[in-house]
C-alpha cells in the first residue's frame, strides 16, 4: 500500500484468525467480510474480547509544519472544510438537544460562522433563506452593543427591522473573545424557527396578520444569557407579556437552551483550530475564503447577460427586478425599483431576506465546493427602494414575507438571468394548533426544469430546505392522522425537459384546530422558460366529516373539528424548451 510517501509490502491479516491477545503493527490490512480496517504506520490494532477492534496510536504524531497566513490553493480547501465542518457540528448539536418538532424533527434551523465584523464565513447547508440573511441580525447585535458586549453574554434577536426576518426564526446570537477575555474575535450564531412565538393564530403563521405584533413576541437585541446566567425568569416574563404572547413559553426556554448549547459547540471548534493553527491563520483564511468566493462570483457575472422580468404574485403584487453586468467591473447591479410598495397584508419581506435570496441564487450558479459566505455578494450591488414591499416600514406584519415573498424574489431572479423554470415558487406554509399543541411544516413542490435537466418531484425547493416530520413522530407527537402524502403525477410543466410534479397531503384532525395556510401559485402558474410549460397551480380545501368541502385561498386560515381533512395540493415546476422538442 501506498503510505508516508511511498509504496510499501503490507502484510494482510484475516479478522477471524485474530485472538483476543494478538496485536497488529501498521502498516497493516485487516479483512473481514463486511469491513476492511487499514492500519497506518505508527499505530497498532488489538483485537478485544467482545470482538471489536481497538486502534491505538504509538508512535508521536510528526510535528506540525507551520502554516503562513498567504493564501494556499490546499491550505483554503482545508479551512473551506474547517469551517463548514463546524457549522455542522453545531446543527447536530442543535438537533440532538432541541425539543420541538420543529427544529428537532424537520431540522428548520441553520447554523454559522462570523468574523468579528459581522461577516458570514460559513454555514452548514441548512435552511437558505435563514443564512444570506442571519449577517444582519450579527451586525445589528454588534452595533447595538458596542463597548458593553462581554465574554458569557449571549444575545437573542428575531425583529424583522434590525436585521431579523420573521418573529417565528429566532436566532441566538454569541460572541467569541479570547479565552483571558480579549478582544472579541469570531461570533456565532444559530437560527430556529419556533413553531409557537404567539400571535393571533396557534403556530405563529398567520394569514391575515396586518402589523408584527399580531405574530408573535418581538426579541429586540434581547439579552438571553448576561455573565454565563441565563436570564430565564426574564425571558419568560418577555414571552408572556407581548400583546399576543407564547402559548407554549415552555418549549421556546428548551430550544433556546439547544441554540445555545450549538452555539457554545461552534466556540470550542474555533478555540480548537486557533490552537492548532494559531489565531492570525484563522483570521487571515477567514479573508480568504471570503475573497475566494468573491473571485468565483465574478467569473460567473462575466459570463451573464442583462435581463429583467416583472413577477406577479397572486395577490396582484409585483416584484420587479432588472439585472445590468459590468463586463470591465466584473460586477452587476440587481435593481428592484417598480416593486410593488409596502403591502398591508403580511407578504412584505426585509431587505435582508431579499439579500438571502440574492446569495442564494448566485451561489447556486457556482460549480465550485465553496461556502456560501458574504464574499459572494461583494461583486453585486442590490438596489432596494423604501418603502416597498420589499423594505417595508415598521410596524409593518412580515411573517410570509420570509416564507413566501422569499421564494418569489428567488423566482425572479432566475427568470431575469434566463437560468432555469421556476420551482413552484412557495413553501406551502402549513400550520395548526389550540392552545395545547402547535405545529408548523412546510410541503415539497415540483422544481423546475433547465437546459439539459428535468425537474425532480414533490420536493423543497430554493429558499426553504426543511424537511418533513415523519407520520409516526407527527401521529405521536399531535392529534392527528397522515391520511396519504403522494406525488401529483401530470402537474409538472410540459416541455423538453419537464417540471417537477407537486403533492399532494392530507392530515386528518382529532380534535378542534385552527389551521393557517400560507402559500402561492394558487391562482398564477409556475412559469416556464424557453418555450415551456407552466407547473399546474396548487389549491387547499378541508373535507369535513360530514361530507361537505370548503374551498380555501391560498393564505387562509380555517377552523376544523375531529373526523376534518386539511387537503393540500402543491404546484407543479415549470418545464425548460419546447415540448416539441
Amino acid at each position: 500500500m501506498f503510505t508516508e510517501g511511498r509504496r510499501q509490502d503490507t502484510p494482510l491479516y484475516r479478522r477471524d484468525d485474530l485472538r483476543p491477545t494478538d496485536t497488529v503493527e501498521g502498516p497493516a490490512v485487516i479483512a473481514e467480510d463486511d469491513a476492511t480496517t487499514v492500519v497506518d504506520p505508527g499505530w497498532q490494532a488489538a483485537a478485544g474480547e467482545r470482538g471489536h477492534l481497538l486502534l491505538t496510536r504509538v508512535r508521536p504524531r510528526p510535528g506540525r509544519t507551520a502554516v503562513g497566513t498567504d493564501v494556499d490553493p490546499v491550505m483554503l480547501e482545508v479551512f473551506n472544510n474547517l469551517f463548514m465542518a463546524i457549522a455542522e457540528q453545531m446543527g447536530v448539536r442543535l438537533e440532538n438537544t432541541a425539543h420541538s418538532v420543529n427544529i428537532k424533527e424537520r431540522l428548520d434551523f441553520s447554523c454559522a460562522l462570523f468574523d468579528a465584523h459581522g461577516s458570514l464565513i460559513a454555514n452548514a447547508p441548512h435552511i437558505p433563506v435563514h443564512l444570506g440573511s442571519m449577517g444582519e441580525s450579527i451586525k445589528e447585535v454588534l452595533r447595538r452593543n458596542e463597548g458593553s458586549m462581554r465574554p458569557g453574554d449571549v444575545y437573542a434577536i428575531n425583529d424583522p427591522y434590525h436585521g431579523g426576518t420573521h418573529l417565528p426564526d429566532v436566532t441566538v446570537v454569541t460572541p467569541v473573545f479570547d479565552a483571558d477575555g480579549g478582544p472579541l474575535r469570531f461570533l456565532v450564531a444559530s437560527r430556529g424557527h419556533h413553531a409557537e412565538i404567539g400571535g393571533i393564530t396557534p403556530g405563529s403563521m398567520p394569514a391575515f396578520s396586518r402589523t408584527v405584533h399580531e405574530e408573535g413576541v418581538l426579541f429586540d437585541n434581547w439579552l438571553l444569557v448576561r455573565d454565563g446566567r441565563l436570564r430565564e425568569d426574564e425571558t419568560r416574563e418577555l414571552l408572556a407579556a407581548a400583546p399576543y404572547p407564547s402559548r407554549d413559553p415552555d418549549t421556546n426556554l428548551a430550544d433556546l437552551r439547544a441554540q445555545i448549547a450549538a452555539n457554545e459547540k461552534g466556540i470550542a471548534e474555533l478555540r480548537r483550530m486557533t490552537g492548532q493553527f494559531g489565531l492570525e491563520v484563522v483570521q487571515a483564511y477567514m479573508r480568504h475564503v471570503q475573497d475566494n468566493a468573491e473571485e468565483s462570483v465574478r467569473r460567473i457575472v462575466t459570463g451573464l447577460r442583462d435581463g429583467s422580468y416583472r413577477y406577479e404574485t397572486d395577490s396582484g403584487a409585483v416584484i420587479q427586478v432588472a439585472l445590468r453586468v459590468d463586463r470591465e467591473a466584473r460586477s452587476a447591479v440587481l435593481d428592484f425599483t417598480g416593486t410593488a410598495p409596502q403591502q398591508p397584508g403580511n407578504l412584505n419581506a426585509p431587505k435582508s431576506v431579499v439579500m438571502a435570496a440574492v446569495l442564494y441564487v448566485f451561489r447556486t450558479l457556482v460549480a465550485e465546493e465553496i461556502p456560501l459566505n458574504s464574499g459572494c455578494l461583494e461583486p453585486l450591488e442590490v438596489r432596494v427602494p423604501e418603502g416597498s414591499m420589499l423594505a417595508p416600514a415598521y410596524p409593518a406584519a412580515t411573517v410570509a414575507g420570509n416564507v413566501e415573498t422569499s421564494q418569489a424574489v428567488t423566482g425572479a431572479l432566475y427568470a431575469a438571468l434566463g437560468v432555469q423554470a421556476e420551482g413552484s415558487g412557495t413553501m406551502n406554509n402549513v400550520t395548526f394548533g389550540n392552545d395545547r399543541v402547535q405545529y408548523y411544516e412546510t410541503v415539497a413542490s415540483g422544481s423546475g426544469a433547465g437546459d439539459g435537466f428535468g425537474g425532480a418531484d414533490a420536493v423543497q425547493t430554493h429558499m426553504t430546505n426543511s424537511r418533513l416530520t415523519d407520520p409516526e413522530v407527527l401521529e405521536w407527537r399531535y392529534p392527528v392522522r397522515l391520511e396519504s402524502f403522494s406525488v401529483r403525477e401530470g402537474s409538472g410543466g410540459a416541455g423538453r425537459w419537464r417540471g417537477g410534479c407537486g403533492a399532494e397531503r392530507r392530515i386528518r384532525f382529532l380534535e378542534p384546530m385552527t389551521v393557517a395556510l400560507l402559500s402561492g401559485h394558487r391562482r398564477v402558474p409556475p412559469y416556464g422558460m424557453a418555450g415551456g410549460g407552466p407547473g399546474a397551480t396548487g389549491s387547499n380545501f378541508v373535507e369535513r366529516a360530514d361530507g361537505t368541502v370548503t374551498p380555501l385561498e391560498g393564505c387562509d386560515t380555517a377552523e376544523a373539528g375531529p373526523g376534518d381533512t386539511l387537503v393540500v395540493r402543491t404546484p407543479g415546476g415549470g418545464g425548460y424548451g419546447r415540448p416539441e422538442d
